[in-house]
């Protein structure tokens, strides 16, 4: 048998409007950008480059939020303008999304995380340009995580 889930299951996993599922457990977290390649797991500590750290509007303390699910995708909150001041000259190449008060480069299988793939389209979290400049601001212009059907 093969398992299947419905559109509301997959919205409902991914916190559809309330604060549980994947949404409550990263409301108010943090993005962590990295160059270089992803850990193979997002328990392992973070690994790269730092080249910066997304708030909203890039203030440094206001922790990010995202959108209630639909069609079992969990999208960036439309209002909210994703940015951070680059810590170092770098590609963009991934980036680790964790809870406030957690520590992105700690090896953990209990802090909430999700990691993906930044790109220019297409990609975990699109940013217009992927090349980041020390104290430069950089934007995160979507970013998308998606409960699969089956």
């Amino acid at each position: 048998m093969t398992i299947r889930l419905s559109t509301g299951m997959r919205n409902a996993m991914l916190g559809d409007g309330s604060s549980v599922g994947i949404r409550g457990a990263l409301a108010a977290g943090f993005m962590a950008i990295y160059q270089g390649t992803q850990p193979a797991s997002a328990d392992t500590g973070a690994s790269g480059l730092q080249l910066g750290k997304v708030t909203v509007d890039d203030d440094g303390t206001t922790g990010l939020t995202f959108d209630a699910a639909a069609a079992g995708v969990l999208s960036k909150a439309a209002a909210e303008a994703w940015k951070f001041h680059g810590l170092a000259d770098g590609v963009a190449g991934w980036f680790r999304f964790y809870p406030a008060g957690g520590n992105p480069t700690a090896t953990s299988s209990t802090e909430t995380r999700v990691d993906g793939l930044i790109g220019t389209a297409g990609a975990d979290a699109n940013m217009t340009n992927v090349n980041v400049v020390t104290d430069a601001v950089s934007s995160v212009d979507s970013c998308t995580i998606t409960m699969p059907a089956s």
